[in-house]
């Protein structure tokens, strides 16, 4: 295990650099002498130096992003020849988010004890998977972690663009949903109630529509937090059941996959992470067979995390992959005759990018069109459910207006 590491505070600091400049800053360190050695150290001057109250101090998560950024600067520093510990002691050191930071001290520490990067990153596997960890580890025993580092940072980044687009294809109908839901909820039950006091003064029948709309502000007046509390507790049993729940979530994605313009984007998003997990993993050297182990978690969709476990096994026995490809009925003909190509021409790594390149651009292309025709879809929604309800309110007045 890695040895301890020493408790450090966030403090907030103003000096000046070796010009003259004016500079400030935020670091963790021990104590305020600890920091003043370590500023004058990189040839700044302290001039005031604050711990940060714990009121606004930001306690932050690592989050993927942070990963791929991180990944980025070490192939960078590596590649310029600093060395593995100093790398990491200067990227912690330049780290904003303080979770980032504690967790790039504890690698280090492992480090400095002599253990290996890629069992250092072992040790954190809930911000370093398998395949991170098996391609460290290819690099270092091939003495090229640098370059296995920039293959990681580049699919890093990729994937965590792609999954921004698929966040952003999903948003959309969500907001439609959680709008039209808000906007109903408050007509019916604040609005229509005050229609309904004037009405029982008219001494008429009211139209059917009006007395429809009239029922469910009733009915949400009284059941209202029943309807919202059984919506509540229906979303938390699903999302419990999801993560416990292979069935569950094999159901749902193959649902996904088939609901107009959404399925089509998540199923090129699969296809891509596929291609650019077999590109990444390829090129460093895995074999095939245990490249697809950890392309099959990568897809990111149940439906295909199956399918690609399926064809590695197929892959084991002896099977060629496009062969296995083709047997799954789940990947499009001319991604199945790419990866016949590299195959052949011994270029997989290769083609598979292509493949990966061309389906990154074509889930953007989808979400920026799904983005632009849902926008005026929302308008539309909402016209509806408001104008729906104005007019059942006010037939009762043109009803009227029409007997004089």
């Amino acid at each position: 295990m890695g040895q301890s590491i020493t408790a450090t505070s966030p403090f907030v600091w103003e000096g000046t650099d070796t010009k003259g400049r004016r500079i400030k800053g935020k670091t963790l360190a021990a104590d305020e002498a600890a920091l003043r050695a370590e500023l004058r150290r990189q040839g700044v001057v302290p001039v005031r130096i604050r711990k940060e109250l714990a009121l606004f101090k930001s306690r932050g998560k690592v989050t993927p992003e942070d990963i791929a950024i991180f990944s980025r600067q070490l192939a960078t520093m590596l590649a310029a020849g600093i060395p593995l510990v100093q790398g990491f002691d200067i990227i912690s050191n330049g780290h904003e988010n303080p979770a980032m930071q504690r967790l790039l001290r504890g690698i280090k520490s492992d480090l400095e004890s002599g253990t290996s990067l890629g069992e250092a990153l072992s040790r954190h596997p809930l911000y370093f998977d398998d395949l991170y960890v098996n391609l460290v580890n290819s690099g270092e025993s091939a003495g090229a972690l640098d370059t296995l580092l920039d293959k990681i940072a580049t699919y890093k980044e990729k994937t965590e663009a792609i999954k921004k687009k698929i966040k952003k294809a999903l948003f959309y109908p969500t907001a439609v949903v959680v709008v039209a839901i808000i906007v109903t909820t408050i007509l019916l039950i604040f609005v229509i109630p005050e229609f309904e006091s004037l009405f029982a003064n008219f001494g008429a029948d009211l139209p059917a529509f009006t007395r429809m709309v009239i029922g469910m502000s009733e009915f949400m007046r009284s059941f209202g937090w029943l309807v919202f509390g059984g919506a509540g507790a229906a979303i938390g049993g699903y999302l419990y059941l999801k993560r416990r729940s292979k069935k569950l979530r094999q159901i749902q994605d193959r649902i996904v996959l088939r609901l107009p313009i959404i399925g089509n984007i998540l199923e090129k998003a699969a296809i891509a992470r596929f291609a650019r997990t077999l590109s990444t993993m390829f090129s460093a050297g895995v074999p095939l067979v245990e490249a697809l182990q950890s392309v099959a978690g990568a897809t990111g969709n149940v439906v295909y995390e199956d399918a690609v476990m399926e064809m590695r096994d197929e892959v084991a026995t002896g099977q060629r992959l496009q062969r296995a490809m083709e047997n799954t009925e789940l990947f499009p003909n001319m991604v199945v005759q790419m990866i016949a190509v590299g195959e052949e021409s011994g270029s997989l790594d290769e083609m598979s990018g292509k493949v990966a390149d061309f389906y990154e651009a074509d889930v953007d292309n989808a979400v920026d069109s799904m983005s632009s025709l849902l926008e005026p879809l929302i308008m539309a929604i909402l016209g509806v459910i408001v104008g729906g309800l104005v007019i059942a309110m006010y037939l009762p007045i043109f009803k009227m207006g029409a007997v004089i």
